[in-house]
């Protein structure tokens, strides 16, 4: 509890680690806000399908408060009423203004309510940040949005915070990798998955690096880093140390 989760990606997709954490918290019985600004609802409700949950049953019995960001886009742009709130601001009203104090109060809002006394825990998942850069909102915005929901969810509701951002180093996307960085700096825990440097193989897709924020605890001390490379199949993701996959054995 109280913890602060960076999903990184480099050369290579770290989608599959969302819906990793999607499906464990729903298993686990948290209460879950997932702002889902990569793809749309069905998309998700197919892979986690696949992986033994129900999110509309989640929805329905009031577990699940999902923001399907691509919707509340358009909306937002061309002036549609929102069906499920009628008359209430959109989340993403910085498409408009120059925060995103419409966003962190929909995170709020979602996991302050009544009900979530009910559930083991409030998590926040997000996908993807570097998606609110590309939308118009300023760094400063972003980590200030990041800051508030770490105070809120992680120190005073005692839950946990899941964020996933795209990063490369050789990038011109000067604006991203600085918030890629700061997020860095102040997170728990790193999972960063990275695309092979020496290209495509059918039998390892990806290395995965975990950062375990040691010296954010322990002044002095070294953070703890493992590396495993993984395949991902169908319904799970293989994990194994460094040489010793089918490619190689």
């Amino acid at each position: 509890q109280g913890r602060f989760t960076l999903l990184r990606d480099t050369r290579t997709d770290g989608s599959f680690l969302v819906h990793h954490f999607l499906s464990f918290y729903l298993r686990a019985g948290c209460k879950v806000c997932f702002v889902a600004l990569l793809q749309s609802f069905s998309h998700y409700s197919i892979v986690a399908q696949k992986l033994g949950v129900n999110l509309t049953a989640a929805k329905e019995r009031g577990q699940l408060v999902f923001l399907e960001g691509l919707k509340s886009c358009l909306d937002l742009v061309f002036g549609e009423e929102e069906e499920e709130q009628p008359g209430q601001p959109s989340p993403l009203q910085f498409l408009s203004t120059s925060d995103l104090r419409a966003l962190f109060d929909f995170v709020h809002v979602s996991l302050s309510a009544p009900d979530s006394g009910a559930w083991k825990g409030p998590v926040l998942l997000v996908d993807d940040l570097s998606v609110l850069l590309s939308l118009g909102a300023t760094p400063v915005a972003v980590l200030d949005f990041i800051h508030y929901c770490r105070v809120c969810v992680c120190s005073q509701l005692k839950g946990n915070v899941v964020v996933l951002v795209h990063s490369s180093e050789d990038s011109e996307d000067e604006e991203n990798e600085l918030v890629v960085k700061s997020l860095c700096h102040h997170s728990d825990l790193i999972l960063w998955a990275e695309g092979l440097a020496t290209g495509f193989c059918k039998d390892v897709h990806g290395q995965m690096k975990i950062i375990r924020r040691v010296s954010l605890q322990q002044a002095g001390e070294q953070d703890l880093i493992q590396i495993y490379q993984y395949k991902i199949q169908d319904r799970n993701v293989t994990f194994f140390a460094r040489g010793l996959s089918a490619a190689v054995l």
